[in-house]
């Protein structure tokens, strides 16, 4: 039964209420987390390349296990998958707590261990994402996808400044710095699997087909022939991959504005202020009419204020802009999320999450180690107003390559449905 105010129709379910409390404590531990790595590798090295190999590494899993993560998504319960991959996950901070407590002074053992934790991440995301609809009735998804994005941000305002404040805490002994971090996301990591694991759905198995070539490559060929799918998730991808400055924000922070971990924390977690800022005002005042353009929109100021981010030098000017790119492009992720699921069949949820989860991963964690190589060569600031700029001229591109996003009149499935035969039809 659903609650009386419709701005909150996802919170009258259950196994909602728990799963998204699980995904706060566990992102909040992660970008925790990725705040210490980050100081760390630069502490280690002092070299931009050391950031983005960082994101290199995290998105190399992505790309090597796309297939078959796709696959056991829809082959296997979802549940049980997500249960799984972050009991890894968990191992690997231990691991990074222990090369902490020893004093680590070299970054390859790092670099080994994020590998495994993107591997993780690589089986986690298309099962997880293909899960959501099962937790909601379908007329409440599109607000669940909201919530789900609102949740979101919130861990990632709260993790960073978590982080942060924990690297910098006065304690005595082998626990100051990072191995404080890491305890406090082994912990969350730890409530996560116990919260998800008393979840009460149980969606099985999707697809009863043998895996062949044939089922594993559905996903690509159903977002290749879907030009709205294809044209949403490509635009995420390129636009992220050029204008994402979250790698070079330890240079930012230690070279250019002069403030430490917790102004790192600041940093890193500005951009999620402007996303829940938004994705809140979205759960109340959805975007019915022409999501395309608006999505089309919001990428463009996204990469404007990239640009004016690159140009400050005032920790305040930098923090506004920052919401400013996380409030612009929390309207791109919450319009391709429900676009991606309101598109695409139950039974292949998993491989075209999975799709999804490739260009979303190459956006942050490939754009991350892009965003190192270019501030390696011309400079932290003048890599992050080029690809600021770089994004604004995508976003011009893909209006033009891919009309069919700025016909689309209401985020609902027959909306989509009918505008996916316009163009079928063209063609």
């Amino acid at each position: 039964m659903a609650p009386a105010i419709r701005g909150t129709a996802a919170f009258a379910y259950r196994d909602f209420r728990r799963y998204q409390l699980a995904r706060v404590m566990v992102i909040m531990g992660a970008e925790a987390q990725a705040v210490a790595v980050g100081w760390q590798v630069y502490e280690i090295t002092h070299r931009a390349i050391d950031l983005g190999y960082s994101g290199l590494v995290l998105f190399l899993p992505g790309l090597l296990f796309l297939l078959p993560a796709g696959h056991v998504a829809d082959r296997y319960d979802r549940r049980r998958v997500i249960l799984v991959c972050y009991a890894v996950q968990i191992l690997c901070t231990l691991t990074l707590l222990i090369f902490a407590l020893q004093g680590l002074h070299r970054v390859e053992p790092i670099f080994a261990v994020l590998f495994l934790i993107g591997s993780g991440r690589a089986f986690s995301g298309p099962a997880s994402s293909a899960l959501l609809p099962h937790l909601v009735a379908s007329e409440h998804f599109v607000n669940a996808i909201t919530w789900g994005a609102t949740v979101f941000q919130i861990a990632n305002i709260a993790g960073p400044a978590v982080g942060g404040l924990l690297y910098t805490l006065p304690l005595k002994g082998q626990l100051y710095g990072a191995p404080c971090v890491f305890l406090f996301t082994l912990t969350t990591g730890t409530c996560f699997v116990a919260l998800v694991g008393s979840l009460d759905v149980r969606p099985g198995r999707m697809e009863h087909r043998a895996i062949s070539a044939d089922v594993i490559l559905a996903g690509f060929r159903y977002v290749w022939s879907s030009k709205l799918l294809l044209g949403s998730i490509s635009l995420d991808l390129f636009v992220v991959l050029l204008g994402g400055a979250t790698a070079l924000m330890p240079i930012f922070a230690h070279d250019l504005l002069r403030t430490g971990p917790q102004g790192l924390g600041a940093l890193r977690a500005a951009p999620a202020v402007g996303a829940l800022a938004v994705s809140i005002w979205m759960t109340f005042r959805p975007i019915l009419r022409r999501p395309g353009v608006t999505m089309l929109a919001g990428v463009a100021v996204y990469g404007a204020a990239t640009v004016v981010f690159g140009l400050s030098r005032s920790l305040p000017l930098s923090l506004a802009t920052l919401m400013v790119v996380g409030a612009s492009d929390m309207i791109s992720v919450v319009i391709r999320s429900s676009m991606l699921q309101l598109a695409t069949p139950a039974s292949m949820r998993g491989r075209v999450s999975a799709v999804n989860s490739l260009f979303v991963g190459a956006s942050n964690e490939l754009g991350e180690f892009e965003s190192g190589v270019t501030a390696q060569w011309w400079g932290a600031t003048r890599a992050v107003i080029a690809g600021g700029l770089g994004a604004l001229a995508i976003t011009g591109a893909w209006s033009v390559l891919f009309p069919s996003l700025q016909r689309i009149d209401r985020l609902t499935e027959s909306s989509l449905m009918q505008v996916e035969e316009e163009q079928t039809q063209e063609r």
